[in-house]
């Protein structure tokens, strides 16, 4: 991973003025150079790295694909919204930045550590050898496959290769793999992990899409060993030696016929390394030499195509129709996007698999997603499995709790379209503490919003993020209000109002003594309101123009002193004698 963060704009089909781009970074600079040509050409490279690596966003445009059977595939996967990505290789037994750290770029977050950190030529060896000491014992992909299906995943997306080469897959054409008698886990009779992971998720019925790295640094067409590497890119005059940037380009070419046509049915082709990309005006540059590099992608989606039909491909980074959806990395964009777009993120801190990983909270991830499908996309978590094969046991626990929220409130998130924020300005208010004031729970960040037609019906669902009540602080006392004339779609009130159900296995309830109970709660943060199961057969009583309630002395220290484990920015919050852990998300549904 580790390009940069991505935000792209529209180019409508048979259209000649496309959404112009933003946030372009201009530099000027005076120079009077000896030698100016060649001045112009460094200066030039260097202010479009400067440019491309310092935003935020990189600013592309968007091709839709003209193949029906890809675009029917695509709006399918529309619908499925939540997804799995797993960063896995021998890397994984040194808990370093996957691949990135024979990378020779001078970067912080890829320092090189360990004995050889001194040493560029020997870490590299003793990196590779990693092959020689990978024996994943504990691989058991159905338990990662079970637990992607019970946290409501409806896909997944597995590295059959990384940039440093080594292949998760049978590969004919290299022994850097882990089928390879220099692989002690060959041996394995599940040794071809990239089939035995595609096979367990396609039993639990989801999706499986193939992450490939177009950059190779173990392949000697790629980095010739007679030169050192200089960055990430080719190590080598692509225009001094065209036969081996052509030999390059059959290898990568065969690799991926290999997996279309050997590994069953692949619904994705996710690829990596947006910097093997011809060389335009508008192409990002990354690396101390960007160079062009044209890997023949029209080819290899037509003869991936052939193989899988339908094929979703993603040549991320790469302006064009080769990539047919967008991904924005580690962030979420702020606003509705009108094209397909996944937000790949890690669920703990580093793609890769670390030891003592620090996961994102329940809420954090249930925010996340919500976030990301009321704005058009899907969310694509990453997981990392150990050096013996094993998913960490607290990112099974996540996936428990995740799976929870999803089962009580997935009608929200399935097959759900997006809905313009603005359309429901100043419909909700909090009251609290009389004398009355209120705080409006928009902006964006407190509150999602998503429609679907189901059995006839228009709905929408309003998913209220809990972040914003923390605000309140203890002891205040609160009602929501629903400001029915404010909530008009196309024109139509509401009729009815539904509240899902919140259930949580593992939260935690408090008793008046302070004594502990762990189990799974159905709950109200309303009083005087009766859950309502998320099949929409009975409506919320409704009073006037809002619905009452209230909730007593809010904490999240624990009550009566006694610690309530819990994750981040969990609240809690008083029923009767009973105190509660209050959901991430609180989702209402609209009938229209």
């Amino acid at each position: 991973m580790q390009l940069s963060n991505h935000i792209y704009t529209l180019k409508l089909p048979n259209s000649s003025s496309p959404v112009p781009r933003v946030n372009r970074i201009k530099a000027f600079l005076w120079i009077i150079p000896k030698n100016f040509a060649k001045s112009l050409w460094f200066w030039g490279s260097f202010l479009w790295v400067v440019a491309a690596n310092s935003q935020d966003h990189h600013d592309q445009q968007y091709f839709p694909p003209a193949d029906t059977l890809v675009q029917r595939k695509l709006t399918q996967w529309q619908g499925m919204k939540f997804g799995l990505l797993m960063h896995w290789g021998p890397y994984s037994q040194w808990g370093v930045v996957e691949s990135w750290s024979i990378c020779p770029e001078d970067e912080d977050w890829c320092r090189r550590r360990g004995p050889y950190a001194s040493d560029y030529f020997a870490y590299r060896k003793a990196y590779e050898d990693l092959q020689k000491s990978f024996n994943p014992v504990q691989f058991r992909p159905e338990l990662w496959a079970q637990a992607a299906r019970a946290a409501g995943m409806k896909y997944a997306v597995f590295t059959t290769k990384h940039h440093d080469g080594f292949c998760m897959f049978d590969t004919k054409l290299t022994d850097y793999k882990i089928t390879s008698s220099n692989t002690p886990f060959s041996s394995n009779p599940k040794a071809n992990i990239t089939k035995e992971v595609f096979e367990a998720f396609r039993k639990q019925d989801m999706w499986v899409g193939a992450y490939f790295s177009k950059p190779d640094w173990h392949c000697p067409d790629y980095w010739d060993p007679s030169f050192p590497p200089y960055d990430r890119n080719p190590n080598y005059s692509i225009d001094k030696y065209p036969e081996k940037w052509n030999r390059y380009v059959q290898f990568t070419q065969k690799q991926i016929n290999e997996l279309m046509s050997g590994y069953g049915p692949i619904d994705i082709l996710w690829l990596d390394g947006g910097w093997v990309q011809p060389m335009t005006a508008s192409s990002p540059r990354w690396g101390y030499k960007p160079v062009h590099q044209d890997i023949g992608m029209d080819k290899i989606a037509s003869d991936s195509r052939k193989l899988q039909p339908g094929l979703i491909v993603v040549d991320r980074a790469v302006e064009g129709s080769n990539q047919n959806y967008l991904t924005p990395e580690q962030q979420i964009p702020s606003k509705l996007l009108p094209y397909p777009w996944e937000t790949c993120m890690t669920l703990g801190n580093s793609w890769s698999y670390v030891k003592n990983e620090n996961y994102k909270s329940l809420d954090v991830v249930i925010n996340n997603l919500c976030a990301i499908v009321s704005r058009g996309g899907n969310y694509l978590l990453n997981i990392a499995p150990s050096p013996i094969g094993e998913f960490d046991s607290a990112a099974y626990a996540r996936l428990d709790e995740i799976g929870a929220w999803m089962k009580a409130n997935g009608s929200a998130i399935y097959g759900s379209q997006p809905v313009e924020q603005r359309s429901f300005q100043n419909a909700f208010t909090i009251t609290y503490n009389g004398p009355q004031k209120t705080i409006p729970i928009l902006p964006v960040s407190s509150i999602y919003l998503t429609r679907k037609i189901e059995n006839g019906k228009q709905l929408v669902f309003v998913m209220v993020s809990t972040k914003g009540y923390k605000q309140l602080g203890k002891g205040n006392n609160y009602s929501i209000h629903m400001n029915y004339d404010s909530m008009q779609i196309e024109g139509k009130k509401p009729k009815q109002v539904f509240m899902l159900t919140q259930n949580f296995p593992g939260s935690v309830a408090i008793t008046p003594q302070g004594k502990k109970q762990v189990g799974i709660y159905s709950f109200n943060p309303f009083q005087n309101l009766t859950i309502i199961k998320s099949n929409y057969n009975k409506p919320l009583a409704l009073t006037g123009n809002s619905l009452p309630g209230g909730i007593n002395d809010i904490s999240t220290n624990g009550i009566g002193g006694s610690p309530v484990e819990t994750a981040e920015r969990t609240l809690l919050f008083k029923q009767g004698d009973m105190t509660y852990v209050m959901s991430p998300v609180i989702v209402y549904c609209i009938e229209y």
